[in-house]
């Protein structure tokens, strides 16, 4: 029989649209965030030499000495903060790392707070290392920022984590510095502790960003090269850990990941080296093309209600359309050939928007922008 865990694991709606519309034809993905460009040159050159010279077999769990020194120089030369390079634990993803930072922090029964709407996955990473769910609300009205006060009110005895996540998926929000330092605090004077998911740093157009590493040292800070190197594939992240579990989250890296791989963890000091010019270019790129569908969703009469600051997603309000979201992005599939996620993937908060992501490049987001409109044209608004 299936174990209750894994039945509790509820589907990743993005995947199940790619699956379907990767069974269509002539299908525009807007559905997942899967960057468009290729990682820096030197990243590829770096893994081929790595692996000429024979570094294919384990490493330390905690990753090579070098990646965690270039990790820790890293947040010194963005951020202005010194960091230990024995906090630092390279996992294979980003998603391991958050596993490992659950499964070191909360018990069977025990509550980790986090935001409505919130990145899918999420709750299944929550529930699988036993723990209970509460949220709070993020309103389009004020850009998806979380509010300190609201943190507070669903904080109880039984609380461990706050799940925070900037810039944020789906939303695309940055979270200011005073946000970050009053959740900072908040979870000192409640014994919390909280876990902020970074990955999207260096993809923000219109805020600053900050780390959590600036107002404490407790908190565990998961990041990776998926994103800002467009390192999908190569499955490389970390994780930044409070001092006390240190010891704890590498001897569950030992039992669980083995490692990252070897060569792949040479790419990524590679990519670290990366000068910042590029990813100037990028991000401007990806301005450009969030620009370009804001305008669209106003041609196409619906409400956005805010601008995403960041990361590479829009949520668009479609509760004037009939049927709830997931009807609506099987219509645009099946209709106009354009795939995007319902928004109830991402929580109740979500439920009346689908996300569209502009991680593909203008000449399909601009085919989409036009199919959409076409048969948004044949809907009649409720």
């Amino acid at each position: 029989m299936v174990s209750q865990r894994a039945q509790d694991v509820t589907p990743f709606i993005a995947m199940d649209v790619l699956e379907r519309a990767n069974e269509l034809e002539d299908v525009i993905h807007l559905e997942v965030g899967e960057p468009d460009f290729e990682p820096p040159d030197r990243v590829f050159e770096t893994a081929i030499e790595s692996l000429r010279a024979g570094n294919t077999d384990y490493t330390a769990a905690r990753g090579k000495p070098k990646l965690r020194r270039a990790i820790a120089a890293h947040y010194d030369r963005e951020y202005g903060v010194e960091l230990d390079p024995d906090r630092v634990v390279v996992t294979p993803g980003t998603s391991p790392g958050l596993f490992l930072a659950l499964a070191a922090l909360v018990d069977p029964g025990e509550e980790v707070v986090l935001t409505d709407p919130h990145y899918a996955c999420y709750p299944n990473f929550v529930r699988t290392v036993g723990g209970e769910i509460e949220t709070v609300p993020l309103r389009a009205a004020e850009g998806f920022e979380p509010r300190t006060a609201d943190f507070e009110a669903a904080i109880d005895e039984t609380t461990r984590a706050l799940l925070l996540n900037s810039p944020a998926n789906p939303t695309g929000a940055v979270l200011d510095g005073e946000t970050l330092a009053g959740l900072a605090a908040t979870a000192e004077t409640t014994d919390t502790v909280p876990v902020v998911d970074e990955v999207y740093h260096g993809l923000s157009y219109d805020a600053e960003e900050h780390t959590i590493l600036e107002y404490t040292d407790e908190a565990f800070v998961l990041n990776g090269f998926s994103k800002r190197f467009a390192m999908t594939g190569w499955r490389l992240g970390w994780i930044v850990v409070p001092p006390g579990y240190v010891e704890a989250v590498n001897r569950l890296a030992q039992n669980v990941l083995i490692c990252a791989p070897n060569f792949v963890q040479d790419a990524g000091v590679a990519a670290l080296e990366t000068p910042p010019d590029r990813l100037a270019e990028i991000r401007e790129t990806y301005r450009k093309r969030r620009d370009r569908l804001l305008e669209a969703v106003t041609d196409w009469g619906l409400d956005l209600g805010y601008t995403p600051q960041g990361a590479y997603y829009l949520l668009v309000d479609v509760s004037d359309l009939p049927g709830d979201s997931l009807e609506i992005a099987d219509l645009l599939l099946e209709e106009a050939g354009v795939a995007v996620t319902p928004g109830v993937d991402f929580g109740e908060g979500a439920a009346d928007y689908l996300r569209l992501s502009y991680a593909t490049d203008i000449e399909a987001i601009e085919e989409a922008i036009d199919r959409i409109g076409a048969v948004l044209q044949t809907v009649e608004t409720v």
